[in-house]
């Protein structure tokens, strides 16, 4: 009985999805054009098999010679995003109808929540979060990384280029998303009754909460964001783009 345009926000939602995954994908498979210079791409972060100064060991065994670095890595941060509470309810509505949108009609008649497999994984989110936060201290050494640069002497030395700045901000946006996640939310406090005589438990449970009610706006920001960021280090790599230095 719905008469406005319910159908736009989930018919956005699986586009801009579906692209990311379908982007992502293509740039895990391809095993080049991630580095250029100091920038490494945050789909290959950390890049545990590869020449300095990215590479954290040289040279990979026999058996994984032949696999993209990416496909590594990748499975943590997609398994934190796709088990999101927000993300969830983006794509339980855009991609399984379920429901569509609010006061729509979904096609099935019972509801099973998240009590069976396989949705009964996404409880697996809380654990998720901990290897997000421990790649977003990898992506915050990238970041300033992409601020030491060589010159033709082998020299190092501080420099602003615009994947610097690109960086960086992949690493803000990604901190604010993570930072804001509502497992983080319940860990330093959410579980708590009462705050009294806890300060620290509290302030941290604030600037989280603080973080977590623009969360939606995160998740998006983040999610095109570090596409982008691949895409600009891979541009530059291919030689398409310029990396203008600012300073």
């Amino acid at each position: 009985m719905r008469r406005d345009a319910w159908w736009v926000p989930p018919l956005g939602v699986f586009a801009v999805l579906s692209s990311f995954l379908a982007y992502a994908t293509w740039a895990a498979f391809q095993n080049a054009n991630y580095e250029y210079g100091n920038y490494l791409s945050p789909f290959y972060s950390p890049l545990i098999f590869g020449p300095p100064p990215h590479g954290w060991f040289a040279h990979a065994p026999r058996w994984l010679a032949a696999i993209s670095p990416a496909l590594l890595i990748l499975p943590f941060p997609a398994g934190f995003r796709f088990t999101c509470y927000y993300y969830r309810g983006a794509y339980y509505k855009a991609f399984w109808a379920d429901p569509p949108s609010c006061a729509v009609g979904e096609p099935r008649n019972t509801y099973l929540g998240e009590k069976k497999l396989p949705l009964i994984l996404q409880n697996v989110h809380r654990y998720f979060l901990y290897f997000a936060l421990l790649f977003l201290l990898i992506l915050g050494h990238d970041a300033w990384q992409g601020y030491r640069f060589t010159d033709a002497s082998g020299a190092t030395h501080f420099g602003i280029g615009v994947g610097s700045l690109v960086l960086t901000l992949n690493v803000c946006l990604l901190g604010g998303y993570t930072l804001g996640c509502h497992s983080l939310r319940h860990l330093v406090g959410g579980y708590l009754d009462r705050f009294a005589g806890r300060p620290a438990r509290k302030t941290a449970y604030d600037c989280v909460s603080c973080l977590n009610r623009g969360h939606m706006n995160w998740a998006w920001a983040s999610l095109f964001w570090v596409a982008f960021t691949d895409v600009y280090v891979r541009m530059c790599a291919m030689g398409i783009w310029h990396d203008w230095r600012i300073l």
